[in-house]
């Protein structure tokens, strides 16, 4: 015979343990989670190390090299503040510090403005949207070293593409000097850093844009507001905190642009292109003042905390009033 069929009160109440008992384990490996701070510190542990390592560790040390007389090979002996009394006593730092500052503006400007209005027309676009919106992603994506050599050999002064296309149009009849001027080479250097960094704002505002509700454009309609009281009294105000955040970091890496500057100019001509950045490499790695490189670099923290501060009181603020 065969065995005999297990009763339905006894397999319901089989089942009811099984559950309870597995609710029960499930219960506790969530309770050893959430509760047990060694198991948090295990899973912050390998961010820690590489924030102490490669973060925390190189700014010490170059803290320490700016307050020394430190050179290639040397260690060096303190010195205190002398390293930053002789670089505010340096022309070519003075230069540097005031093409940070342009470079920077005119930059965030450039992409502010372009960027919000390629947003909005990749906002407007219906076809083939996901492929345009990639094909825009890719001045990002390349390696900024890889694109910027393409734009010097578009710019270089023997076999500029960008003359001969000019001439070519008849538009003018000689060679323009955009690498050897030093004003038109400043100008080059920030139409490159606005083509590189203009994905990121048009991408981030477009995200900001699509999250806008259909219905406040359509009230505002309603009450007879054009394309443009739509866009400065519903498009701006709602675009605004995200417009500050991406502000925020474009001025952080603008700011601390490298790769850009030393391919296209190397800081020249007549040091009217340097930036903190390669002037400290300049005078640190390519001429063996490390103290003074250091202490260029430096410069530029207690600067990029006085952007970061501002920013954030004008965000907050804002938050506040609206």
């Amino acid at each position: 015979m065969g065995a005999r069929a297990m009763p339905l009160e006894t397999l319901n109440g089989e089942v009811a343990e099984i559950a309870t008992r597995d609710g029960a384990r499930a219960r506790t490996l969530s309770d050893v989670l959430v509760r047990d701070t060694s198991v948090a510190y295990a899973f912050i542990a390998p961010a820690f190390l590489l924030l102490l390592f490669l973060v925390a560790y190189p700014f010490v040390l170059s803290v320490w090299f700016s307050l020394s007389d430190a050179r290639v090979g040397e260690t060096g002996a303190f010195v205190g503040l002398d390293n930053f009394r002789r670089l505010l006593g340096s022309s070519i730092f003075l230069q540097t510090l005031q093409n940070s500052i342009i470079f920077t503006a005119l930059a965030l400007g450039a992409k502010t403005v372009f960027g919000m209005t390629l947003a909005l027309l990749l906002f407007r676009i219906g076809r083939f949207k996901r492929l345009i919106r990639g094909a825009v992603l890719l001045p990002f994506i390349v390696p900024t070293a890889l694109s910027t050599l393409v734009w010097w050999w578009m710019f270089e002064p023997l076999y500029s593409v960008v003359n001969w296309t000019l001439k070519s149009l008849h538009l003018v009849n000689y060679d323009i000097p955009w690498l050897p001027d030093p004003y038109l080479a400043m100008f080059t250097v920030i139409l490159v850093n606005t083509w590189r960094g203009l994905p990121f704002f048009a991408i981030t505002l477009l995200a900001g844009l699509v999250a806008i509700p259909k219905e406040l454009y359509e009230a505002a309609e309603s009450d007879g507001a054009g394309p443009v009281g739509r866009f400065w009294h519903v498009t701006v105000p709602l675009v605004k905190p995200v417009l500050a955040v991406v502000i925020l970091f474009s001025a952080i890496f603008t700011l601390s642009d490298f790769n850009i500057v030393y391919v296209l100019t190397k800081g020249g001509p007549l040091n009217m292109t340097h930036l903190f950045a390669t002037y400290s490499f300049t005078l640190g790695l390519q001429g063996g003042e490390i103290g003074l490189g250091a202490a260029v670099s430096l410069f530029l923290f207690p600067i990029l905390l006085a952007v970061v501060f501002l920013q954030l009181r004008l965000m907050r603020r804002a938050a506040i009033y609206e």
